[in-house]
C-alpha cells in the first residue's frame, strides 16, 4: 500500500494485514482488508460505527483469527498469532477495557508489562517462587520510570479505584509501555478523555515515534488528524480510502460515509463491533 507517504513506503513495515476476511456466524466484518504500518509511523484506523475497526485490532492483536489473509511482523508471517505472544515479538497493546488489576498497586500494575525483560518474571515475585532481586530492582526501576514519563509517578502506590479515569488510562499505558515494544497497538486511548487531556495523550503519541510504530484506532477525529502520518479508513468492513491526513480529510468516499455521523466532528461516539 503506497501513497506517496515521506515515511518510506519502500521499507518493510513493521507490521502488515494482508487481504484479511473475518465472518462470524455467516456475517462479514472485515472483507479483503490491507494495511501496513511503517517503522516509525502511527497510522491511524477510522471509520463510521459499525465499520469493523475493533475486528481488524483483535486481528492484529491476536484475539481474532481471520479465515483467511496474512499477519506480518517485520517482513515475516505470523502464523497462529496470540496475545501472549505479543511481548516475544516486540509489540504491546492497550484496550477500551483498561484490565487493570484493582487490588494492586498502580506500581504493580505496570511491572507485569515490564515482566518479559526479567528472567525471573514478577510473577514469580508474586507467587513466592525464587526470583533474582537485581532483575526485581530493574524491573521496578523501568516501572516507575515509564510512570514518571506519563506524569503519573506520584500515583505508584495508589490503587487504580481510587484514581481518575483519565489517570487510570495513563496507568493502561505505562503497562504497555513499560516493555519498550517497538511496535504499539492502541484501541481508543482517547475514550472518556476532555479535551486538555486529549492534548496530552496526542503529544505523547507523537514521542513515542522516537522508539516505535504506533496503529491506533480512534473515532476523535481531531486527535486522528493531529498525530497519524498515514489513515487508512474502514466502511462496512472494507477498505474505503487510505493516505495522509490532508488527503483523507478531502476524500469524496471518507466524506459519503460519515455524512450525518457525529463522530466526523470528533464527537463521543459508540463503539463498533
Amino acid at each position: 500500500m503506497s501513497d506517496g507517504s515521506t515515511t518510506g513506503p519502500t521499507a518493510t513495515p513493521a507490521f502488515e494485514l494482508s487481504s484479511i476476511d473475518v465472518s462470524f456466524g455467516g456475517i462479514v466484518a472485515l472483507s479483503d482488508v490491507s494495511l501496513d504500518v511503517r517503522p516509525g509511523e502511527v497510522l491511524g484506523v477510522i471509520g463510521p460505527n459499525g465499520a469493523g475497526k475493533t475486528t481488524l485490532f483483535n486481528v492484529a492483536c491476536g484475539l481474532v483469527r481471520p479465515q483467511s489473509g496474512t499477519i506480518s511482523r517485520n517482513g515475516e508471517a505470523l502464523r497462529h498469532l496470540r496475545p501472549n505472544r505479543l511481548p516475544r515479538l516486540g509489540m504491546s497493546r492497550t484496550l477500551q477495557g483498561l484490565g487493570l488489576f484493582d487490588r494492586m498497586t498502580v506500581l504493580d500494575n505496570v511491572m507485569i508489562g515490564a515482566d518479559r525483560t526479567a528472567r525471573t518474571g514478577f510473577f514469580a515475585g508474586l507467587l513466592g517462587l525464587p526470583s533474582s532481586s537485581k532483575d526485581d530492582t530493574a524491573v521496578r526501576a523501568e516501572a516507575m520510570a515509564t510512570l514518571q514519563r506519563l506524569r503519573i509517578g506520584e500515583y505508584a502506590f495508589r490503587l487504580p479505584p481510587s484514581l481518575p479515569y483519565a489517570v487510570r488510562k495513563r496507568v493502561a499505558l505505562a503497562r504497555a509501555l513499560v516493555s519498550k515494544p517497538s511496535l504499539i497497538l492502541l484501541d481508543e486511548p482517547a475514550s472518556g478523555l476532555s479535551s486538555d487531556e486529549m492534548d496530552e495523550l496526542g503529544q505523547l503519541i507523537r514521542s513515542l515515534k522516537q522508539d516505535a510504530s504506533v496503529m491506533l484506532v480512534e473515532h476523535h477525529m481531531d486527535l486522528v488528524m493531529s498525530v497519524c502520518d498515514r489513515i487508512v479508513v474502514l466502511d462496512f468492513g472494507k477498505v474505503i480510502a487510505h493516505g495522509t491526513p490532508a488527503e483523507i480529510r478531502e476524500d469524496p468516499a471518507v466524506l459519503e460515509a460519515y455524512l450525518g455521523s457525529d463522530a466526523y466532528e470528533g464527537s463521543d461516539a459508540t463503539h463498533d463491533n
